[in-house]
């Protein structure tokens, strides 16, 4: 800790993992963050920091606001968004504190600031903690507890972070079911721009993260810096430019009237708000994933190539077809096999049968221990699709306890998808959701679950009173994940809502990989692995070879384009093996291969992606963590002026080694097949150069069409 006093305040230094982080603390005010982004070195000048920072004074500290704390508040002059709203029946409403205490501990290689404020006449202690983690990242939360006898009810619970001037562009995401993480840009004008989310979720529209950087900073360069909430139910996140020159990045959980009401000695806290940034996203993005990667609970057995059935047979529930399905995926190499939805009781179509969670024995008269037993004779593990949260009026769960649904004095509200929403704040649906789901883990030997949410939470009443749930329907749902991981160790779970409706740090505190989109097109993957990727690393996107037609959106794409697109996450098919033609199933066994003898690679080494001039072509690789070897995928996801595309340049490498650039099988068809009139003389032959030469010179791209892609790998010599 590097400290030093100055009148009341003084000045803290933090570093970690190329961050440092610059705070003044006060005895009467929570922290606030003076700089957040590189390194200072080992002894800055902190209290010369602090004068060079001062703010001229103007009139008064509305208009001179020389510190804005964590949690922004409005009775010490800010007259933007606050950060803590609440109040005893309009009273008490207004926060301030008597004394702030600030405790810097060691966490795990993290540096964690602990400050706790207290506010003795209006009962209440407020708290913040900013940790800064191994990798450089940086997450904050804010916390209030009730002192007093009488109820406080919170309205909004809200961390900020500053970000300096020159941060003056704005990136996040838009999207909608099956387009997923679509960026989008604006300038950081002064004002308010709000992303909420009030669907029990984040949403197939949610803003995935909220960046702040240099005009038209890109992947390799422009200074960024960024947030994401890492929670799983209603939330909000903006960015704030005040006329005082402040601007914030904020996040925290919306919250429904009377929806959080504390008693005396209780206590709610804000989900986590995660901090990144670096010289560009990829740098941003990699804090993000190494964070991830750091974790006891993340996946460390290669991951596992699966079959999930879904596209293959829909809810056409037949145990040969099924069968015939697993032997076929057994003998190209795939590795784990899945049974989406259709399996249960009365569940023929998607009116009907959504909670009651057992095999439905008019289908399976010996349940589904034909199939199983045949999948791990085959050697592969057994997976099976769940919707644990959702329920069908037409169910035998809906007809015995309607109180278990969500709803209002209005009724259940308006069916999505013919669904209504199980709430899981009565202590008995959860049990029984838990016991079922238990039961059939144990009985079938099940390794892994797809977590399916296709609905939002819209009137989401606990009923009788119909009082709002959304709040503890998320955290039980974090709670029925943890308990089934802890009666059945070794069991994962995707988490699947409607595809990529729920993708989120929290709910990966609980789960193993997130489907990305039920879009797998692998012209729309392109886009949507790119940006998912920005907290995300490879190994826990779910990524699916379909068929050559695409389910969503139509189109039609070569294998080597599904397939090369696949590999760039945890891979898997979707796909009726039994109908593809016997070369189909040849080439995509040698994919299958192909992923398996490098996961290890993409599934530790550094995303990169390169900031090509052309914007119809994407080029984006993933060096090993010593840089020995690289794997790069140039695509072109359209038609371009230019063609030959011209110099592509591969980021990442070690300047001062050599390395034998070639094209790589089997993603080398599109340079080296004799219907292309010629191809790039590096891909006959391969080429040695120097990462610096690579990256500063490049190579000479290959003629590729729209929708077309090759992979390049670069191996130290």
């Amino acid at each position: 800790m590097n400290t030093t006093g100055r009148g009341k305040a003084e000045t803290m230094h933090l570093r970690r993992g190329g961050t440092s982080v610059v705070l003044r603390l006060q005895a009467d005010a929570l922290p606030c963050v003076l700089h957040w982004g590189p390194d200072l070195g080992e002894n800055p000048p902190l209290e010369d920091v602090v004068t060079a920072l001062g703010m001229p004074y103007i009139d008064s500290s509305v208009t001179t606001q020389e510190s804005v704390a964590l949690l922004p508040r409005h009775g010490g002059g800010w007259t933007g968004r606050p950060g803590l709203l609440g109040s005893r029946s309009g009273k008490a409403w207004s926060v301030g504190f008597d004394q702030v205490t600030h405790e810097l501990t060691e966490v795990e290689g993290s540096q964690l600031l602990r400050s706790v404020g207290l506010d003795e006449p209006q009962g209440l202690q407020v708290t913040t903690e900013l940790e800064l983690l191994p990798s450089g990242l940086v997450r904050v939360r804010a916390s209030v507890q009730n002192l007093a006898d009488d109820v406080y009810e919170v309205t909004l619970l809200e961390p900020a972070l500053p970000v300096p001037q020159e941060a003056v562009e704005l990136l996040d995401m838009a999207g909608r079911h099956t387009r997923e993480r679509t960026p989008q840009r604006r300038p950081f004008d002064q004002g308010q721009w709000v992303r909420e989310s009030w669907g029990g979720r984040p949403g197939h529209d949610a803003p995935h993260v909220l960046c702040a950087g240099r005009a038209s900073f890109g992947f390799r360069s422009g200074r960024v810096w960024g947030v994401h909430l890492a929670w799983s139910g209603n939330q909000v996140m903006s960015a704030e430019h005040a006329f005082s020159g402040w601007r914030l990045l904020r996040g925290g959980e919306l919250l429904l009237p009377g929806e959080i009401r504390l008693a005396q000695r209780e206590e709610y806290s804000s989900p986590w708000l995660m901090g990144s940034w670096g010289e560009g996203l990829d740098e941003f993005s990699t804090r993000f994933h190494e964070y991830l990667r750091a974790r006891p609970q993340h996946p460390r057995s290669p991951r596992p190539v699966l079959l999930n059935t879904w596209e293959a047979v829909l809810m056409d529930m037949d145990m040969d077809k099924l069968i015939a399905l697993a032997e076929h995926a057994a003998a190209i190499g795939i590795e784990r096999y899945v049974l989406d939805d259709g399996w249960f009781r009365g569940r023929r179509n998607d009116q009907a049968g959504l909670g009651d969670w057992y095999v439905d024995e008019g289908v399976f008269p010996q349940g589904l221990h034909p199939l199983v037993d045949r999948v791990h004779q085959l050697g592969m593990e057994f997976g099976l699709w769940f919707e644990p949260e959702m329920v069908n009026l037409d169910s035998d769960l809906a007809r015995a306890h309607p109180e278990w649904i969500f709803q209002t004095g209005r009724g259940v509200g308006v069916p999505s998808r013919y669904q209504h929403i199980l709430d899981l704040g009565h202590a008995e649906a959860f049990d029984y959701v838990l016991e079922r789901m238990s039961s059939l883990l144990e009985e079938y030997q099940i390794a892994y679950i797809k977590w399916d949410h296709n609905r939002p939470l819209i009137d989401a009443g606990h009923m009788p009173e119909g009082t709002p749930g959304v709040h503890a329907q998320t955290k039980a749902v974090h709670r029925l994940m943890v308990e089934l991981k802890n009666r059945h160790p070794g069991l994962e779970i995707e988490s699947c809502c409607g595809g990529g409706g729920r993708v989120d740090l929290g709910i990966m505190e609980f789960c193993d990989r997130i489907w990305v989109s039920d879009c797998i097109d692998a012209h729309e993957r392109q886009r949507m692995v790119r940006y998912t990727g920005l907290t995300l690393p490879p190994e826990l996107m779910g990524t699916h070879v379909g068929s050559g037609r695409d389910h969503t959106t139509k189109r039609t794409h070569g294998l080597t384009f599904r397939a090369g697109t696949a590999i760039w996450g945890h891979m898997g098919v979707e796909w009726d093996l039994t109908t593809a033609s016997g070369a189909d199933l040849a080439a995509l066994g040698e994919w299958v291969q192909f992923y398996k003898d490098t996961r290890d690679l993409l599934h530790s080494g550094t995303v990169v992606h390169e900031d090509l001039s052309n914007p119809a072509i994407l080029l984006e690789g993933v060096v090993a963590a010593d840089r020995s070897d690289a794997l790069y995928r140039l695509a072109a996801i359209d038609f371009t002026l230019t063609w030959p595309l011209g110099r592509v340049t591969l980021p990442g490498l070690d300047p001062d080694r050599t390395y034998l650039v070639t094209a790589q099988a089997p993603g080398d068809a599109a340079v080296t097949v004799p219907t292309v009139p010629a191809a790039p003389a590096w891909a006959e032959s391969g080429v040695r150069l120097s990462g610096r030469v690579l990256a500063e010179v490049g190579i000479m791209g290959p003629l590729l069409n729209a929708d077309e892609l090759v992979l390049i790998r670069a191996t130290a010599v």
